[in-house]
């Protein structure tokens, strides 16, 4: 099994394929680079907006007002496009999605399609099955593009081929676009990206895109970029076929302002994305002949049924929390078996997947807090995870390890004879794990001494999961507790 496949029924369990990843050391490093970089231009645009926060907080009840009535505003989208010459979908599931695209396209006649990058059309694997129709999709997104040549898969949200360097860019560019003479610049290899998919987009008439927002207000679909690609796909072609999750809808165009705003800073660390796209229906002379926008739902209606988790369909897609994320950043997208990496990931896929695939990807967290704190919709991450922590627990049942363990806990704790008792057995059982260490007592790093404390670093059995990454402080001598009694007496 590949560490790279994603798709949560089969990939890999996240400490398995987090482990394997952890010796790709130029991945590690591209991925490194790359987050620190837009990292460090985002801190910079978010200073220079006084009243970002509010920004935030403006975001996130406007998300969260959508997600209580979402019904209604899906209702008043698909009455504004219809009514705007274009024609809405519902789909249930991602076969279901999946079927309706498949048919659209051939009504068109089309067997190639040209694609604006969607996390949407990757999370219900749409050129899979348009390639068993007989239809070839193109990805015309630049790193969507290197990673279709490359035969590869998405490692962050914004920039998915963050993990390829330039040299393994213009490698797979030469190989796949017959260009042995490719220079090296990253200009050569723009140029070349350039003239391949210019071809494509004077001859496909049929375009799938996702959307950023959809406009309920007006029956528009909002789509943001930064190649000019998506321009070229929603112009030029005659049939255009959006795939879109349901919680993306916004009530009015006015949100759009502070959402926009959040966007760009937070993804790429731009103070605007270059190309805002904003389309509605059908026009004559004018881009498509045909609008078609598939509604998906694929288990989006049960996240929102959950109280704690339902702020997850707040997301924006923006990957600031991916940035921020010390887990992600060690071992990169592929880890999290899914199209939605990192933080953001780790909540959305067991969710979208019912719970029954994914359940290791709320333990893929520190909890440190960092994902939260630069989220701009102000969805809490470590709330929702620890939430999910919990499902999964139960989902396991009364003789998981897990439950049995914190019911032993629980029982202990409700009783200071039984603490006590277990305080004393803890301290015989560590003798012959626990070690004393030295330590630096001044300035000159020749100066040591033995210290007071002592460190477990290895424990048996299924114990042994903390310490392989982590020492554990043996249990003292003398509890507070004894000491307070000792000394009252």
């Amino acid at each position: 099994m590949s560490v790279m496949e994603l798709d949560p029924r089969t990939a890999l369990s996240f400490p398995k394929a987090a482990k394997m990843l952890l010796k790709e050391t130029e991945l590690r490093g591209n991925v490194r680079r790359a987050t620190e970089t837009i990292q460090a231009k985002r801190r910079k645009l978010v200073a220079e907006k006084d009243d970002w926060q509010e920004l935030r907080e403006s975001a996130r009840q406007i998300r969260a007002h959508v997600l209580a009535h979402l019904g209604a505003y899906l209702e008043e989208f698909e009455r504004n496009l219809t009514r705007a010459g274009g024609t809405v979908h519902w789909a249930r599931n991602a076969e279901e999605a999946q079927a309706i695209v498949v048919s659209l396209a051939k009504e068109a006649g089309a067997q190639e399609v040209i694609k604006i990058k969607s996390m949407t059309t990757e999370e219900i694997h749409l050129n899979g099955a348009l390639e068993e129709a007989g239809i070839h999709a193109y990805e015309t997104d630049l790193a969507e593009l290197i990673l279709q040549l490359g035969h590869d898969t998405p490692s962050h949200i914004v920039v998915p081929a963050l993990h390829k360097n330039r040299a393994q860019i213009r490698e797979i560019f030469k190989r796949e676009m017959n260009l042995p003479e490719l220079g090296s610049a990253p200009e050569d290899l723009a140029e070349a990206a350039r003239r391949f998919l210019r071809e494509k987009f004077l001859r496909v008439h049929t375009a799938v895109s996702g959307a950023n927002f959809l406009i309920a207000e007006t029956g528009g679909i909002c789509i943001v970029e930064s190649e000019g690609n998506g321009r070229m796909c929603l112009t030029l072609p005659d049939t255009l076929i959006a795939v879109v999750g349901i919680e993306k809808v916004l009530p009015r165009f006015g949100d759009l302002e502070v959402m926009l705003q959040l966007l760009a800073r937070s993804a790429t660390g731009e103070r605007m994305n270059p190309y805002n796209s904003i389309w509605t229906g059908v026009r004559p002379g004018d881009g498509p002949r045909k609008m078609h926008v598939v509604l998906l739902d694929n288990a989006r209606t049960e996240v929102l049924a959950d109280k704690e988790g339902r702020q997850t369909l707040q997301c924006i897609r923006c990957a600031a929390c991916l940035n921020a994320c010390p887990v992600y950043r060690q071992t990169g997208g592929h880890a999290y078996g899914s199209v939605y990496a990192g933080p953001i990931g780790a909540i959305l896929t067991p969710q979208l997947m019912e719970m029954k695939h994914g359940q290791s990807l709320p333990y893929a967290s520190s909890l440190c807090g960092a994902c939260y704190e630069v989220c701009p919709v102000k969805i809490n991450i470590p709330e929702v995870l620890i939430h999910l922590r919990n499902e999964v627990v139960k989902r396991h049942g009364p003789l998981a390890p897990e439950a049995i363990a914190l019911r032993m806990v629980a029982t202990l704790f409700r009783s200071e004879r039984r603490f006590r008792a277990a305080q004393r057995l803890g301290r015989m059982a560590q003798t012959l794990l626990a070690r004393r260490e030295l330590k630096i007592v001044g300035q000159n790093v020749g100066q040591a001494d033995w210290g007071d404390s002592q460190w477990i670093h290895w424990l048996p059995g299924m114990l042994g999961g903390w310490t392989r990454s982590r020492d554990l402080e043996a249990i003292p001598s003398e509890s507070f507790r004894e000491w307070w009694d000792r000394r009252s007496k």
